[in-house]
């Protein structure tokens, strides 16, 4: 059963727009209930309480900035 903003998954703050959107990296806390995402301008731990589905456009834009890094640095974001 996939559970609530797996890795991969595009994801916004459900409280703020200041994180801008992001993709989960990785999941963490005991039972699972942190993310670690990327931000666009950052890396953040956050309750999976704490985030939402990304929008259509926030995934795109998140994909935008994946690719421009992956070509400017090259390798995995």
């Amino acid at each position: 059963m996939a559970t609530l903003h797996d890795q991969g998954a595009f994801v916004a703050h459900a409280g703020t727009d200041v994180y801008g959107p992001g993709k989960v990296i990785g999941v963490e806390g005991a039972g699972g209930e942190l993310r670690r995402v990327r931000f666009v301008h950052f890396v953040a731990t956050i309750a999976v309480r704490d985030l939402r589905a990304a929008s259509r456009e926030e995934t795109e834009q998140v994909r935008e900035w994946l690719r421009q890094k992956a070509a400017r640095y090259g390798g995995r974001w």
